[in-house]
């Protein structure tokens, strides 16, 4: 039987080889992607740390996202996301970062900003790049479709820098 490859051991190895670090910012996984890169041995050569920031004063606190995006934007917004992806890198002085906020489910949604509505944002220094998803309704369906986007999302970065 083949061996299972996992995305984010593929990152953590790729990042290791580089002698790189990654943080994260996460809301709606609630820590989930964080527990994906930490299940694997030797993930601390890699992975610093990050942010499980639920409140908008820990986005604010923790993240450096300002007062004025939350209000205008909301959390759940390509502002915040942008300034909460940003604000891990220089908070726990990173090589990349990743963020994730949106609205898990089952309730919570508006006409705006349904249900299984995600902003994911990485980061390396000088580049920075955003994307909405739109899931579905069910929780943990759209935490776990959030953090292989997300992962994805990151992948992708790292192997464009490599260019």
């Amino acid at each position: 039987m083949p061996k299972k490859i996992y995305l984010e051991k593929v990152i953590l190895n790729t990042l290791a080889e580089k002698s790189q670090t990654l943080s994260i910012a996460e809301s709606c996984t609630g820590g989930y992607i964080s527990h994906l890169f930490t299940q694997h041995p030797g993930a601390s050569k890699v992975f610093l740390g990050g942010a499980i920031s639920y409140s908008y004063e820990l986005k604010e606190s923790m993240l450096g996202v300002k007062s004025e995006t939350l209000a205008q934007y909301g959390a759940v917004s390509e502002q915040t996301v942008t300034e909460m992806v940003e604000g891990a890198l220089h908070t726990f002085k990173s090589d990349y970062a990743l963020a994730v906020t949106g609205i898990a489910g089952p309730d919570g949604g508006t006409e705006d900003k349904p249900v299984g509505t995600v902003w994911i944002g990485v980061a390396k220094p000088g580049k920075t790049q955003v994307k909405k998803f739109t899931f579905g309704n069910k929780r943990a369906q759209n935490i776990e479709r959030s953090a292989i986007s997300a992962l994805f999302m990151l992948n992708n970065l790292i192997k464009d820098s490599g260019k």
